[in-house]
């Protein structure tokens, strides 16, 4: 019976994702969820046969070239992969896999929070409450930013962006979207595509950005683009914080033009902008958007599938 093969798993996993991977694998766990530098990571897939990766592990093209001839996957333990280098692991035939699906749902709940507890002041109305400065009802206290009705423009309307699309429909909201290509009408329903990003920010009411990081959408969300929004539209970012320009939109929401931002990603996280802290008409999440037991169970099972099939000799069920 040959050897298991030996596995890197950079961060910390859920109980149950590491209790499989240590089952079928010579695995090299990280209990104490350490950081790995570009160095670290280099030196750590010496004498292993497949990288376990998280968003964020900075698996650059000068650690692909470092790592041994042995390793052939890379699995990443998420959707998107603007942290791995795939064209250089493609330029040495290491496979590279991610999660797909799995977490499309949990996201786009996050999303809603997001887009809710912006425009309802939830931050807001929690500190409070909690600070026990709340003295009774007031017609004018908390007004907050009326959902239902309203248009949602989303970016990006994949997998993810058409599940928030679908828990809007929920609140009535009228679904305006631009994407790379225009969804077919199986998968477009009602929601209103506009082929230039320009048109479809002047219809949004709310702007819910899901598209994934890449050179083209990098800082989309800038000042010329937030210019081009209704006045007191609400901003919502659940997919990465790179995609907004942060001096623009602490600038809109300074001057009202936007009224409220609800925002699960940061550049540059956990070191984000701490101006977002200082303003009151943020709703601010610590990247959560998968962060359910179900959710993260079932991306370190996709991970373990692409693993599997890879060593088994069968096509990986999601490579990049």
């Amino acid at each position: 019976m040959p050897d298991k093969p030996r596995i890197l798993c950079t961060r910390r996993m859920p109980p149950n994702v590491e209790e499989r991977l240590a089952r079928d694998y010579h695995a090299t766990l990280n209990p104490e969820d350490r950081i790995y530098s570009a160095q670290g990571l280099a030196d750590a897939g010496e004498g292993k046969d497949g990288i376990f990766c998280a968003g964020g592990d900075p698996v650059t093209a000068e650690v692909i070239g470092r790592l041994p001839e042995s390793v052939g996957i890379i699995a990443t333990y998420s959707v998107g992969y603007e942290h791995v280098a795939v064209e250089a692991a493609r330029a040495r035939g290491i496979v590279v896999t991610n999660t797909p699906d799995v977490l499309n749902d949990a996201t786009a709940d996050v999303a809603m929070l997001c887009l809710l507890g912006a425009a309802r002041r939830g931050a807001e109305g929690d500190r409070m409450v909690r600070a026990g400065e709340w003295v009774g009802w007031d017609s004018t206290m908390m007004l907050g930013v009326h959902v239902t009705g309203k248009r949602l423009g989303i970016f990006g309307m994949g997998r993810i962006g058409r599940a928030v699309a679908r828990r809007a429909r929920g609140f009535d909201m009228e679904v305006h979207y631009n994407n790379r290509t225009r969804l077919p009408p199986e998968l477009e329903g009602d929601a209103i595509w506009h082929d230039t990003v320009e048109s479809l920010l002047a219809a949004s009411d709310f702007l819910s950005i899901n598209a994934p990081s890449t050179p083209e959408t990098r800082k989309f969300l800038d000042a010329e683009r937030i210019a081009l929004l209704p006045d007191g539209a609400v901003v919502v970012n659940t997919a990465r914080g790179d995609l907004v320009d942060d001096d623009a939109l602490v600038d809109a929401l300074h001057s009202g033009k936007v009224a409220a931002a609800g925002l699960d990603v940061f550049a540059g996280e956990p070191n984000l902008d701490p101006r977002y802290r200082e303003l009151a008409n943020t709703f601010l999440l610590p990247h959560i958007g998968s962060a359910s037991h179900e959710t993260r169970d079932a991306m370190g099972y996709c991970c373990l599938d692409n693993l599997d099939a890879f060593f088994a000799g069968r096509p990986c069920p999601n490579p990049i």
